[in-house]
């Protein structure tokens, strides 16, 4: 299974300056740390985004957005 390189790299770019920022390769895609806290990742052509539970409910409700289910 591969991923969105051009996305991960978006992501590289926008997380340049982000302290001890690192990458690791997951579940057939890739996953973007900071400070060893899984911050974002790209599986297939979609970003995952690690939202708290204070903001969760606002997340979901922003267009094209689905609660991640790795599961199916």
């Amino acid at each position: 299974m591969s991923y969105d390189e051009g996305l991960a790299q978006r992501i590289r770019e926008s997380l340049r300056d982000q302290p001890d920022l690192s990458e690791i390769q997951m579940f057939g895609g890739i996953g973007f740390m900071a400070q060893g806290n899984m911050v974002c990742g790209v599986l297939n052509e979609s970003l995952i985004v690690r939202v708290g539970p204070e903001r969760y409910p606002e997340a979901l409700a922003q267009p094209h957005t689905r609660e991640f289910d790795f599961t199916g």
